[in-house]
Order: structure tokens, then C-alpha cells, then sequence
């Protein structure tokens, strides 16, 4: 009888062996590794800043399915995001504790829904037109619309449904097409002749109020709104105006602030009126345009591709070797570099204006 355990002992060992390893398995396609998100679910919302392929079957100009694009991401492939590499939504997605890169809503398919859907199109803004001169695009309207469709999905899925998505994180960067791809060029639209700099940002936020008011009734209660960049430092902007010997075009950064002050405006009254729920503004200006000496980025308004008239790199054309130098992509996108500093100050401030009130960090780990 002794003999027949000790013969048994090594088979009992192997066996539990294979289950840990079974259950290892497991968790790694799942995707946990251990780690749980800090957030149950990532909803993007945004323009070609975030965008990762919904505008891939577009008819349109503004795609970047196509190479240089993505020669620094994964696999050095093309996806459609309009960077060599990550957007700053794929390393905040990272951050956040996602093993996985949030799926962009055009390819969302089964329970993927579950941990967030990426709905950002490049060239769509706040106003239904911006951008509508490139093609189609996916305003802000029509993304939350498809959000929309989205809940309708979880809820046939997720008991409780909204007690899962007022847990999750919500992204909003919209802001910079209305300007890029309305305001700045009178030759297609006529906003800038309609409305003062001040009128105009007041109609941006007027409408963008309305659009995160339907948010907040599809379940979103943690929400981060970003605000424009300063694109009077782009090179696409720098070429079509000059700087009249300053470092960037001040008149297209000043109309912009008036953009982002209204923003910073609105964070305080949503925070006001809703109780159970916490909006944050994130101040990506100060990102780009403060001091990036000690980053490694050298070159600051400068393409690292060649580019097409409408900014974008020229198809198969040759990018520049030192990418990790260059704030711009191509004449209007950050690099990939610049999209890690921006991640990273808006997941954790730096500065204590980097964010306001409270930073994304802090933001997907209140418990609402």
C-alpha cells in the first residue's frame, strides 16, 4: 500500500501541474496577466488625434491606412492611426491597465465591446460640416449615436448595464477640425466671416455641451475632456499664415484659448449640477506648447514624412530616421513621442494646471 502512494505522488504533482498551467493559459487570453484595468471599460470619442481605422473604409482624404503610417507601431503596419506608432489613447489605454489597444467601433465585434469602443474619426469635430470638404467623416454627433448602438449591445450582455458603464472612463478630445478643418480656411467654409474668435468658440461649446449632456444620459459619469492643442505650432498651420518672426502663428493659439477657457468653464459647471458624476479638464496645450527640452524633442515644427497638400505623408514616401526628436509626423499629427508625454501628463499631472481638477488617474479610481 505505501508503494502504490508513492507511485501515485509524482502522477498527483504532474496533475496539478497541468491545471496551473491550464489556468495560466486562461488568463493570459484573456488578457488579465494578473492585473485587473483600473477602469472596467475605455469609450473614446475624438478626431484623427484618436482615431485607430474607423475612417479606413471612408470615402475620404483624411485616412492613414497606408505606409509610412505605422512604421513604428507594432509589426510596423499601417492600422489607420495617423502617427508612426501609438496615439496618446492607445498609451493611456496601457496606463489604464488594458493589455489590449481599444478596438475601433468599424471592427467591434461580439463581448470586445465590453472593455470600450473607439469611435474617434479623422476630420470630424463638434460641428457636423468641419471637415465634411475631405469627404465623410464621423462627427461628434453621429459618434455618439453609434455609442448608442453600443449600450444597446452591453445591455443585451451585462446584467446591471448601467452600473457597468458608470464605472468606465469616457475620453472626449474634440475641437481641434472645427478650427483645422472649418474656421482657419474661409476658402471652403464661412464661420470666420459669421463669427467673431469669441462667438465662435462660444457656438463650439454650446453644441459640445449638448453632445456631453446626451453622454451623461447614455451612463457616463467619469468623463475627461481634452482640450486643443495649440495649433498655431503645427507646421501645417505655420505655412498657411507664417509666424511674422515668432515660433508659432499666436492668433490661431489665442483663438484657441478662448476654445479651451470655455472648456475649463464648462468641467466646472457639469461638476456643479451633477452630483454622482466627475468631469475633468485636460489641458494638452500646455503639453505642447511648454518646455520639451528635457524629452528628447529637439525638432518642434518640423514634418518627420513628406507631405501632401492636405498635410498628410506622402504615400510609401521615405520618414525621417530620428522619429524620437520630432514633435510632428506629418504637417498636423503628433509622433508617437510626443503622444507618450501627452499620455503621460494627462494619466498622471506633471503640473498642477496639467489637468483640472483632478487628473485621469485620480479620475477612473473614484469610486462612483
Amino acid at each position: 500500500m505505501g508503494s502504490e502512494k508513492k507511485d501515485m505522488f509524482p502522477q498527483m504533482i504532474k496533475f496539478v501541474m497541468m491545471i496551473l498551467l491550464l489556468l495560466h493559459g486562461v488568463v493570459h487570453i484573456n488578457g488579465v496577466n494578473g492585473d485587473h484595468p483600473q477602469v472596467p471599460c475605455f469609450f473614446i470619442f475624438g478626431d484623427s488625434l484618436s482615431d485607430n481605422g474607423n475612417n479606413n473604409q471612408l470615402q475620404t482624404m483624411s485616412k492613414a491606412n497606408y505606409k509610412p503610417y505605422g512604421i513604428d507601431f507594432p509589426a510596423g503596419t499601417p492600422t489607420g492611426r495617423f502617427t508612426n506608432g501609438q496615439t496618446s489613447v492607445d498609451i493611456l489605454g496601457q496606463l489604464l491597465g488594458f493589455d489590449d489597444f481599444i478596438p475601433p467601433f468599424a471592427n467591434t465585434t461580439g463581448y470586445d465591446i465590453l472593455k470600450g469602443v473607439n469611435y474617434a474619426s479623422g476630420s470630424g469635430g463638434i460641428l457636423r460640416e468641419s471637415g465634411k470638404h475631405l469627404g465623410e467623416c464621423i462627427s461628434l454627433h453621429k459618434q455618439l449615436n453609434n455609442h448608442k448602438s453600443t449600450i444597446s449591445k452591453i445591455k443585451n450582455r451585462v446584467d446591471l448595464a448601467q452600473n457597468h458603464l458608470k464605472m468606465c472612463l469616457y475620453y472626449v478630445s474634440i475641437g481641434n477640425n472645427d478650427y483645422l478643418q472649418n474656421y482657419l480656411i474661409p476658402k471652403f467654409y464661412n464661420t470666420s466671416l459669421l463669427y467673431t474668435p469669441q462667438q465662435y468658440a462660444g457656438l463650439l461649446i454650446k453644441q459640445y455641451e449638448e453632445q456631453i449632456l446626451r453622454l451623461i444620459n447614455y451612463g457616463a459619469r467619469k468623463v475627461a475632456m481634452i482640450g486643443i492643442r495649440s495649433l498655431g505650432c503645427c507646421p501645417f498651420v505655420i505655412s498657411s499664415f507664417g509666424t511674422n518672426g515668432s515660433k508659432c502663428v499666436e492668433k490661431v493659439n489665442q483663438q484657441v484659448q478662448l476654445f479651451n477657457q470655455n472648456l475649463k468653464s464648462l468641467v466646472h459647471k457639469l461638476n456643479t449640477k451633477f452630483s454622482d458624476a466627475k468631469f475633468i479638464y485636460v489641458n494638452t496645450f500646455q503639453t505642447q506648447f511648454g518646455d520639451l527640452s528635457s524629452s528628447g524633442l529637439s525638432n518642434l515644427n518640423e514634418s518627420c514624412c513628406p507631405t501632401t497638400n492636405i498635410g498628410l505623408c506622402i504615400p510609401s514616401s521615405t520618414p525621417c530616421e530620428n522619429r524620437t526628436s520630432h514633435m510632428f509626423w506629418d504637417n498636423v499629427h503628433p509622433t508617437e513621442a510626443l503622444n507618450q508625454i501627452t499620455a503621460n501628463r494627462s494619466y498622471i499631472s506633471h503640473l498642477a494646471s496639467d489637468n483640472y481638477p483632478i487628473d485621469i488617474k485620480q479620475l477612473a479610481q473614484l469610486p462612483l
